[in-house]
């Protein structure tokens, strides 16, 4: 069993021309940090800052690079650690996961619920759609297969109605910010195989660049306790996006060090063995 680091490179409903350096920078850092070696996929591009549609046509050779990769990845038995732009690489990667890894269990962090449908958006960003394709909410065309019962989002705070709505409805896991998250996380997992997706607007705002803003989020040390928690089971994979260059064109470049300090108990246990066992499989 290999664990391969994946950089990737594409534009995907890109706001700006942040994303993709930092992208690069945060493959770096845990190259450095793990002794891996990132292989890169899709093309830098600016952004587009338009429309999901026109986005994701754009995106589309990119993510199925992605996913082609992923594929090779869990088919040969192997587990990913990934460096993506923007959250809307998930569309492609998360169908792989859950073809591969069907009783895995998806921790979305995120300070959004990424579940509104072209339908239901109003703002008509594809990263805001990115959660809900592989659910199988919309076609991507990309595929699906999450279920439900298999995501637990953690720590998101600007929830539109529909996707509030859909929450209740699909009885889905959500661990808002606060105190307790990382038991409330270890024990809602419940002993599942577990796939991580990280939006870095999950933390407060300044500790990183992020394309979004939002009050009240985690801090580095909650999120270190939260992946500490998750690393007692049996981590098939991490995601991390939203990572930014900097917030402003002109401003100097921001380091990824510290966020790769605290994502470090997912990345040295991803080769381990679960040790633990929770009391629930539901959320707390």
């Amino acid at each position: 069993m290999k664990i391969e680091l994946t950089l990737f490179q594409g534009r995907v409903g890109d706001h700006n021309d942040f994303a993709i350096p930092g992208a690069r920078a945060l493959a770096s850092e845990i190259g450095r940090t793990t002794g891996l070696v990132p292989t890169r996929i899709g093309q830098p591009a600016p952004a587009l800052n338009t429309s999901w549609d026109v986005e994701l046509e754009a995106a589309r050779p990119d993510l199925a690079d992605l996913q082609d990769r992923y594929e090779r990845i869990y088919a040969a038995g192997n587990r990913a650690i990934s460096a993506t732009s923007r959250c809307a690489a998930s569309i492609a990667t998360l169908p792989s996961v859950a073809r591969h890894h069907p009783d895995a269990c998806i921790v979305w962090f995120d300070a959004h619920a990424d579940l509104n449908t072209p339908e239901s958006t109003q703002s008509g960003y594809l990263g805001g759609l990115a959660l809900s394709a592989p659910m199988g909410l919309w076609n991507s065309g990309f595929g699906a297969g999450l279920k439900p019962g298999n995501l637990i989002l953690v720590g998101q705070r600007d929830l539109d109605p529909f996707e509030a709505q859909l929450i209740r409805e699909k009885a889905i896991c959500h661990i808002p910010p606060g105190e307790g998250i990382a038991d409330r996380l270890h024990a809602a997992i419940g002993g599942r195989p577990v796939y991580v997706h990280i939006d870095c607007d999950v933390l407060n705002p300044g500790i990183v660049p992020t394309d979004y803003v939002h009050a009240h989020g985690l801090s580095l040390d909650q999120l270190h306790g939260a992946c500490a928690a998750i690393a007692r089971n049996d981590v098939i994979g991490v995601e991390v996006a939203e990572f930014q260059s900097s917030s402003n064109e002109g401003s100097p470049p921001v380091s990824p060090v510290h966020l790769v300090q605290a994502l470090m108990p997912l990345l040295q246990g991803i080769t381990g063995a679960a040790d633990g066992r929770p009391d629930t499989d539901s959320c707390p």
